[in-house]
């Protein structure tokens, strides 16, 4: 499940004691259930790093799992990946063409999140079969490591669902 944009976007990692509890009431039986993976929280590509409001941010957040998903390249450093890592969050893997200058692939947790928004193609398309055994290859060796949530946003020709399951039979899930 995505994090209230409220809590991202509008109050941007400040305040967040009752917008979070709001927020897990609303999840009830789901949080309380083993049914319940991790919890993205996409921050606004404006939204410049500040260490002190992803600190607070994570000491307030229930257990679990929760990743983050960084869209200015401010965030993309080893000072935050050391604040992910120490509360056992994971850094938002995510491929999109703009954001292929700064995106790391930092697995900062025994568990990663991977965001599959778009490839070269743009919206309207399909992962071409060459980009998606770039990802097999590389989320087998993560697989060794780490858990691995992978995640296809919906697209405007609804190619997620054939590239997500061409995905899981070529890595035999």
């Amino acid at each position: 499940v995505k994090a209230s944009r409220y809590l991202t976007h509008v109050k941007r990692l400040t305040d967040l004691d009752g917008g979070i509890q709001r927020y897990y009431e609303r999840l009830e039986p789901l949080a309380r259930s083993p049914k319940l993976g991790p919890v993205l929280w996409q921050l606004p590509a404006n939204f410049r790093r500040d260490d002190e409001r992803l600190r607070a941010a994570l000491a307030a957040l229930p257990r679990g799992r929760h990743c983050f998903e960084f869209r200015h390249s401010s965030w993309f450093v080893d000072s935050v990946y050391d604040l992910l890592g120490a509360h056992g969050a994971a850094l938002v893997i995510g491929d999109r063409p703009e954001v292929k200058a700064f995106q790391s692939y930092e697995l900062t947790a025994d568990w990663t999140y991977l965001r599959f928004h778009y490839g070269s193609r743009g919206r309207r398309g399909n992962y071409s079969r060459s980009e998606l055994e770039e990802w097999a290859r590389r989320l087998e060796d993560w697989r060794r490591e780490v858990e691995v949530y992978a995640y296809f946003n919906n697209d405007w020709e609804a190619f997620a669902i054939r590239n997500a399951l061409w995905l899981k039979e070529r890595l035999s899930l």
